[in-house]
């Protein structure tokens, strides 16, 4: 990690991410840690997945977020931090209405850094679950469609 500032309006080097319609720029990068600065527009969300070489945690600035651990749902407002233990599957969800600011990080760095470079962008569900799964982040499939009525 380099000594010095990320000023509020920067990223690391200038970078900034469209990650699934949600804006995301770096803060600190090391080893040890990643941290980035996101803003969730209302509506979006991040399909369960599951870090299993890494803890992360959202600190929520502003707006409000539901986040679903195999369906059991925390709701988290400004001020509040979200843990979400490696090995655990979990949804982030902005159904507020409203624009979500929030600062997620994760322990260690391993290669989220990397895989949010290569996710810029990408619109096609399959490739980000594939480029996700090379970088130590596994999607959870969708749930199956209700049965239909006899």
């Amino acid at each position: 990690m380099e000594k010095g500032i990320t000023k509020a309006s920067d990223g690391i080097q200038g970078m900034s991410w469209n990650v699934v319609g949600q804006t995301y720029v770096p803060k600190l990068l090391s080893h040890d840690a990643f941290v980035w600065h996101a803003t969730l527009p209302a509506e979006t969300f991040v399909p369960p997945h599951i870090h299993p070489t890494q803890d992360e945690w959202i600190f929520v600035l502003e707006g409000g977020l539901e986040v679903e651990f195999l369906g059991d749902v925390h709701k988290a407002g400004p001020g509040d931090t979200v843990r979400m233990p490696m090995g655990e599957a979990h949804g982030i969800f902005n159904r507020s209405g409203a624009e979500a600011k929030v600062v997620f990080g994760v322990a260690p760095a391993r290669k989220l850094f990397d895989l949010f470079i290569l996710l810029d962008g990408v619109s096609d569900p399959e490739e980000l679950v594939r480029l996700s799964a090379a970088h130590e982040v596994d999607f959870l499939p969708p749930p199956p469609p209700p049965a239909a009525e006899a």
